[in-house]
């Protein structure tokens, strides 16, 4: 392993696990409630594991780096999109275990995610939507720096921006932003500290969409979004020119700037490709807060939201236009803070903007806007996403050519300048079509050059044919060094879009939830109204066709094992889950029902549902929580009307 994958964190066998309790109380229970059943098992447990022998791989004497052995902890956590299932993936890494997967705009049968009450109150409307298109994930900043609090994600599908919690790894929060469609592009103020969170909505659409102007596409246009961080409301909205696509804020927190295709305002491929060029927009910050404050802005329909002109004829002068190279696609702030750089595309650069000029730009002592770009250094064929080292090195991935290409960012600004250097470091193959990358913590200014992954869209060939849909493959790269080292493919599951990566310690994360959290404070306000002490009452409570139940859990028992309705009542589930011990989560499941969730040590969750048909059903925990597990259930009693 080389040094620079070295550090003074505790990591491997020297972690001790901060809470055993788990452990001792499943091997208790077991001795009591199955010691002679535990005892075949373990033999046969023993057994089979001194047969087994791990696959090996073919080495290419690196792969040993990326090895975590069992009971070691991973350096990194990784957050990966989930694309199509609307999910967010967590990885360890340089493991590159799959740990846990956060359900967001998806429904969860496992966690009841999209199903329970508290759920349904987090999404909102929405949650009619089972379907999403989870696409840039990225984590809060304080001065330019991870500080572990939440982890953003956009819904391309559905028009939605959501919150993670990194201390519960729970969704905690979620908007469906207005008068836009599909936000696309994702990124956080990085200073002071994410004061807002900034989104694209990527396609025109008429305004108000009601109707009037269907086929009227000069009536057509998007708007770049800003939400507090804090509360989750949209602040304000800048009207465009084009389609928004991928964004990224400087290391100021003055400026954002995104690309932009199908500047020609089109609705139809063939329109779409008239130009020449496209542009990023630059957004100034502190010129949008202006005109706000001012007043110079209007609303959009039933929406309050103040909406600011943003496009090349106002007179506001809150953004400008960069032009580039046809239909630009990623956009990256480099970790030095010097450079936005725009991907081409349809042209084989990228476009280095200097951000030190951007004021210069603003203020009008710029003879052109093309006077920000500092160089434009050819890359490959098909330039998409960018990623940083920390050490004046980016990599790009080219999406023809199939590789990532490792080069040096000032060397390309003394090319653009007439001098005879190579910027070029390194291309190397990746398998294949290369869309997002990312380096551990390169989205920071803490970026430290070990590892990079290519989040490769195709994977042919590389792993055991499972019929025409194929895993994506996100491939692991070894940067420390001087060369790129492809180290490990991982299969992923439609479509990973983009990760963000940082350090272990970065994020502190409670072990069992804490009785005050406001992620149920509304259910438990309901429960009082009822006279319900939740950690203490069993009861159920009718009011005319609504029943409502209130049962502690505590392993292996339910507080209730019957519950009387009839059909067509409604009922509510309220469970209080008071065991104490870390990762002793328990579950609800009533049988044909569709009624599932999750309930973790010290949670409280409720869950609603119809009992449309007579009959007996049982629920039971469908969390494996106790030897006696099995026994752990409760009828559902329902009489005919």
């Amino acid at each position: 392993m080389s040094d620079n994958h070295k550090d003074d964190k505790p990591t491997g066998s020297d972690v001790v696990p901060v809470n055993q309790g788990r452990r001792r109380f499943l091997a208790g229970s077991a001795m009591v409630g199955a010691a002679g059943m535990a005892g075949v098992t373990g033999v046969a447990g023993v057994s089979a594991l001194a047969r087994s022998q791990p696959a090996q791989a073919a080495s290419n004497g690196n792969a040993s780096s990326t090895h975590v052995g069992p009971g070691e902890l991973d350096e990194y956590y990784g957050f990966w999109s989930g694309g199509h299932s609307g999910e967010v993936r967590v990885y360890g890494v340089p493991s590159m275990r799959e740990i846990m997967r956060i359900p967001v705009f998806n429904h969860c049968s496992a966690s009841g995610w999209g199903m329970t009450n508290e759920s349904k109150r987090i999404m909102g409307d929405s949650h009619r939507f089972t379907n999403g298109d989870a696409h840039h994930p990225h984590i809060s900043y304080t001065d330019g720096s991870h500080d572990g609090r939440y982890l953003f994600i956009n819904d391309k599908a559905n028009t939605r921006v959501a919150r993670i919690r990194l201390d519960v790894f729970k969704t905690d929060a979620m908007v469906t932003v207005p008068n836009v469609q599909a936000i696309h592009g994702l990124r956080l103020q990085k200073a002071p500290r994410t004061g807002y969170v900034f989104a694209n909505g990527e396609y025109m659409i008429p305004q108000p969409n009601d109707g009037r102007d269907i086929n009227d596409p000069s009536k057509y246009y998007t708007m770049w979004n800003a939400i507090d961080a804090d509360t989750m409301e949209v602040k304000w909205q800048v009207i465009v020119d084009g389609n928004l696509d991928n964004m990224d804020a400087d290391y100021t927190g003055k400026y954002a700037a995104a690309t932009c295709y199908n500047s020609e305002g089109a609705v139809d491929l063939a329109g779409k490709m008239r130009a020449d060029r496209d542009w990023v927009t630059v957004f100034s910050i502190e010129r949008i807060e202006q005109a706000v404050a001012d007043g110079n802005y209007t609303t959009i329909g039933d929406s309050d939201v103040p909406v600011v002109d943003g496009r090349k004829s106002s007179e506001l002068n809150v953004t400008r236009y960069v032009p580039v190279p046809k239909n630009p696609h990623g956009l990256n702030t480099s970790t030095d803070g010097k450079y936005f750089i725009a991907a081409g595309k349809l042209s084989p650069t990228v476009t280095m903007i200097e951000i030190a000029k951007l004021d210069d730009l603003f203020e009008g002592n710029l003879d052109d806007e093309r006077d920000v770009v500092a160089a434009e250094p050819e890359i490959g064929l098909g330039p998409l996403h960018t990623t940083f080292d920390g050490r004046g090195n980016a990599y790009t991935t080219v999406f023809i050519d199939s590789q990532v290409v490792k080069w040096n960012m000032e060397d390309a600004v003394r090319n653009y300048n007439g001098e005879d250097v190579e910027y070029i470091r390194q291309k190397l193959d990746v398998h294949y079509q290369p869309g997002h990358n990312h380096a551990t913590l390169s989205e920071s200014k803490d970026a430290d050059g070990k590892w990079l992954f290519s989040l490769n869209k195709f994977s042919k060939d590389r792993f055991l044919p499972v019929g025409p849909l194929h895993p994506e493959n996100d491939q692991m790269i070894d940067i420390s060094g001087e060369e790129m080292v492809l180290v490990h493919d991982t299969p992923t599951f439609a479509e990973p879009h983009d990760a963000v990566i940082i350090r272990r310690d970065q994020i502190t994360t409670k072990q069992v939830w804490e009785r005050d959290d406001p992620y149920f404070a509304e259910t438990i306000a309901k429960a009082v109204e009822d006279g319900v002490n939740v950690e203490t009452d069993n009861k159920i409570i009718r009011d005319g066709n609504k029943v409502r139940v209130y049962m502690t859990s505590v392993a292996p028992n339910f507080g209730i094992t019957e519950i009387p309705v009839k059909v067509g009542d409604e009922v509510t589930v309220t469970i209080t889950n008071l065991d104490r011990i870390e990762d002793l989560s328990h579950g609800f499941c009533v049988v044909d029902h569709g009624v599932s969730m999750e309930v973790s040590p010290l949670q409280t969750a409720s869950i609603t549902f119809t009992a449309d048909k007579p009959g007996v059903f049982w629920y039971y925990c469908n969390w494996f929580c106790h030897a006696l597990h099995m026994e752990m259930v409760g009828r559902l009693l329902v009489e005919p009307a």
